[in-house]
């Protein structure tokens, strides 16, 4: 397990989605339309997935029984306009785009009743290119040597906790850090916003206790 020894002064964690509860939703874009993925300044090598071009298009999937305030989209996040509006009036930043998506279709997954109207979404991307991970102090398993000091990628096959550089967050409260643009950090200002404005569809791990262990590679705690 990580330990202690990860801690940042600040405290940082991964955001999730839910993938069960009253407010499962999934999206799945319609539009194909893709444009270029971000590349390493440095290096040159692929730092995230293709980015989605307009139209905003796409359906849901419903499996609760309230639509969530936060979904996953291509290359990016989908949120309420409840939540960029509250978002913006805390002061909070790392988020950009605010695109109005056109939900083309709601498909009833499961059991329960047929859902009303989707509230409006917004896609968003974020911030990317401040933050690093320390990766030393983070607990990376891999089979590649990191070899670019700007971008940092190593293709993890395991995480057993991660920490940030010292002195590499810009103070955006929403970001991808370099060493691993796949992951979403939050800091602890929005995990304080996401409780007072009762954000639902979430979940935040705190970074130093992060594990993704997909290939069983880990020990195993004994109990």
């Amino acid at each position: 397990m990580a330990s202690e020894a990860l801690s940042n002064p600040m405290r940082f964690f991964v955001l999730n989605k839910l993938r069960e509860g009253e407010h499962d939703t999934e999206f799945s874009r319609t539009s194909s339309n893709m444009g270029p993925a971000l590349r390493c300044p440095q290096c040159g090598n692929t730092v995230g997935a293709l980015s989605w071009e307009p139209p905003y298009q796409g359906d849901l999937e419903f499996y609760g029984q309230a639509f969530g305030d936060l979904l996953k989209g291509p290359s990016g996040l989908l949120i309420t306009e409840r939540f960029a509006e509250d978002f913006k009036a805390e002061g909070l930043t790392g988020l950009s785009g605010f695109h109005p998506v056109e939900i083309k279709w709601v498909r009833r997954k499961g059991r329960g009743s047929k859902p009303g109207p989707p509230p409006a979404y917004l896609y968003v991307t974020l911030a990317y290119g401040h933050a690093a991970l320390d990766m030393e102090r983070s607990r990376i398993l891999s089979k590649k040597p990191m070899v670019c000091s700007w971008c940092r990628y190593v293709g993890p096959d395991a995480i057993d906790g991660l920490a940030l550089e010292e002195g590499t967050w810009n103070g955006e409260d929403v970001f991808r850090p370099r060493g691993m643009w796949g992951a979403v950090l939050v800091s602890e200002r929005f995990k304080r916003f996401a409780g007072k404005h009762a954000m639902s569809h979430m979940a935040m791990i705190p970074i130093e206790n992060y594990i993704k262990d997909p290939l069983g590679l880990l020990p195993r705690a004994e109990t």
